[in-house]
């Protein structure tokens, strides 16, 4: 007999800790290089996350941040005197702002994703599968007509002379399905004991 494959264990999360410490080392070596070494933040979550996006940020941060390199560059002396060089100043400190902002908020949200992965799987759960030997219970809900109570069966009962009064039918407050179907049978049997006493 051929089963199922074993399913791939999932790899566990690293500790909270440890992703504090990851966040802040990162955050200070590119605030420490004057955003320099931006793309460091860029390359770890690329690398964790895996996703095509990030790795395309992280190609655009390296670019953004080696333009901002060569125009710093083009200066002669120590200070800035060029627009090129306050574009290229501008650039690696703006990126930098940004860099920072996103990476710790896809990095937070990932791993808040890993952490709780069962948060979106309980929209998508389907009806369990009927177990092999016990009957199927039929759902009270319909999806055209929402909650309804079955109706069992009932057998015709001879009417007497006198017809009783039904009162009108009063407005009914939603309920769980399976007190309704209580409710439904409790008054079937109490208008089946009031014709049969009234037969008497």
């Amino acid at each position: 007999m051929q089963g199922h494959g074993q399913a791939q264990p999932v790899k566990p999360p690293p500790s909270t800790g440890l992703l504090v410490f990851l966040r802040v080392f990162f955050v200070v070596i590119s605030v420490c290089s004057f955003g320099l070494l931006g793309w460091t933040m860029m390359l770890r979550l690329a690398l964790v996350t895996r996703k095509s996006l990030d790795w395309g940020l992280f190609v655009a941060t390296l670019a953004a941040e080696i333009l901002g390199i060569v125009l710093l560059g083009t200066e002669g002396g120590e200070e800035i005197h060029t627009p090129g060089g306050w574009l290229g100043l501008a650039l690696l400190l703006g990126s930098l702002v940004v860099v920072i902002s996103y990476y710790l908020s896809a990095d937070i949200r990932h791993f808040h994703q890993l952490s709780y992965p069962t948060a979106g799987y309980a929209q998508h759960q389907q009806a369990p599968a009927p177990v092999y030997g016990y009957p199927q219970q039929q759902s009270p809900y319909n999806s055209a007509t929402g909650p309804h109570t079955p109706v069992p069966p009932s057998t015709p009962i001879p009417q007497s002379g006198t017809p009783t009064p039904t009162p009108p039918p009063q407005p009914q407050r939603p309920a769980p399905a399976r007190i309704d179907q209580v409710r439904a049978e409790l008054d079937e049997l109490s208008d089946y004991l009031r014709k049969h006493e009234d037969g008497r």
